[in-house]
């Protein structure tokens, strides 16, 4: 096993090249001081979050939108890394409720039965499913599903981005090293595959892969926002070098996209988002075909389906280094953020939901489907150091306590309740 240390992102060499640079222009200087206008801004936003994040996080939706988790008897996840938050969208007898968990930089989540796994800015988190738990969690004999914490694998500051199970296999886009992965006890990560143009590994982002689709159980479509092999090349054509690739026939499938997200095998075709127009299209692999669908008022990214429906995540995005110079920020309309309902049908938006000012960027959209009111036990909940998941053959032999006397102590009817919590 060997240790790969980052190299600083400036040194001395660096610090004199910057310095002996000419002075800004005055349209340079108009876009630092917006940039930095932006920034201030940004720490004010997560600054009412911490503080007052009932208040901060407030949304509105329409009554389709309740309509479809109350009918399809499911609820979604999505990810917020600019507020810091996984929400949970849930139907509560005719209103809408929203249940935020508290992450460093949230960005991909997958599921997989009673797997849940969210990828952070320098971890992978994976829950479990307990339903035995769910009844015990604040309002009592509410919740049908509690994800409770099973492991914390440290992968450093990878930039991840999209994850999803191969198999029982979790496979990671590890952005900052141009490259899928995989985890294990002995490592950050393992690297598994990397786009041809890619030459080796480096912590340098050079053609920002973002997205996978897996398809029979195997890593199948990836998005990325360029085919650069230098730090940050892809940068240099944001708004047009976009690509789809299918990696098992290492083939380009779709070339000049604007910001490119989210790959999904749907009903014989390859969806994703042109983040760069807001959109979504898709590719049809048996005819070459692509086309756009339907446009929305943001920047699209994180996608999931239900029957004729996409649930497309939707972010204001500002006018940044990263966002400058896309179609959708200069077209000078309104953007939105939140998750709109997309008919497949007909290209129509039939639903939304909008988050307030606060929560500005989405990543993630993530149905949980056969869930209405799940609850996602953050590290620190009490019920955590009260709950044991036990293999059956064990689970037979645990003995309860016995009940304690009138004047027991405290420890006994502490140990009561623990044992009760004990679930296959």
């Amino acid at each position: 096993m060997s240790n790969y240390d980052a190299e600083p992102e400036t040194d001395s060499k660096s610090s004199k090249a910057s310095s002996a640079q000419p002075p800004e222009t005055p349209e340079q200087a108009k876009r630092r001081k917006k940039f930095e206008a932006d920034k201030a801004r940004r720490q004010a936003l997560n600054k009412r979050i911490r503080e007052n994040p009932g208040e901060a996080l407030k949304s509105e939706f329409s009554a389709s939108f309740l309509a479809l988790l109350d009918q399809g008897k499911l609820s979604v996840a999505v990810s917020t890394y600019q507020a810091g938050q996984v929400v949970l969208l849930r139907a509560d007898n005719g209103k809408l409720n929203t249940h935020f968990c508290s992450f460093n930089r949230p960005m991909g989540i997958a599921l997989k039965e009673n797997r849940l796994v969210v990828g952070t800015n320098n971890e992978v988190y994976e829950f479990r499913n307990t339903p035995a738990v769910a009844p015990k969690v604040e309002p009592l004999n509410r919740h049908d599903a509690c994800f409770i914490p099973r492991s914390i694998h440290y992968t450093g500051n990878i930039d991840i981005h999209e994850l999803d199970f191969a198999g029982d296999e979790l496979w990671i886009v590890n952005t900052r090293f141009s490259c899928l992965c995989t985890l294990d006890l002995d490592h950050s990560f393992v690297p598994r595959w990397r786009p041809p143009w890619i030459s080796g590994y480096a912590v340098e982002d050079r053609c920002h892969l973002n997205g996978l689709c897996v398809v029979d159980n195997k890593p199948r479509y990836v998005t990325a926002l360029g085919q650069a092999d230098t730090a940050g090349g892809w940068r240099k054509n944001k708004n047009a070098g976009g690509i789809l690739y299918d990696l098992q026939r290492e083939k380009l499938l779709v070339e000049g996209l604007s910001m490119p997200h989210s790959p999904r095998w749907y009903r014989n075709k390859v969806w994703f988002l042109e983040s760069g127009y807001g959109a979504l299209s898709w590719f049809d692999p048996n005819t070459g075909q692509t086309e756009r669908l339907a446009q929305m008022p943001g920047f699209t990214r994180g996608l999931d389906f239900i029957d004729r429906y996409a649930l497309v995540g939707l972010s204001q995005v500002r006018e940044t280094n990263v966002f400058e110079g896309i179609p959708i920020t200069e077209d000078g309309s309104e953007r939105r953020s939140g998750v709109w309902i997309i008919d497949l049908e007909t290209g129509e938006s039939v639903g939304l939901l909008r988050f307030s000012d606060a929560v500005e960027e989405i990543f993630a959209v993530k149905i949980l489907p056969g869930i209405t009111f799940p609850i996602l036990l953050e590290t620190g909940h009490p019920l955590i150091g009260s709950s044991y998941v036990l293999p059956d053959e064990a689970l037979k032999d645990v003995q309860m306590p016995k009940p304690a006397a009138a004047d027991g102590d405290q420890s006994s009817s502490s140990s009561q309740a623990d044992a009760a919590n004990a679930v296959p």
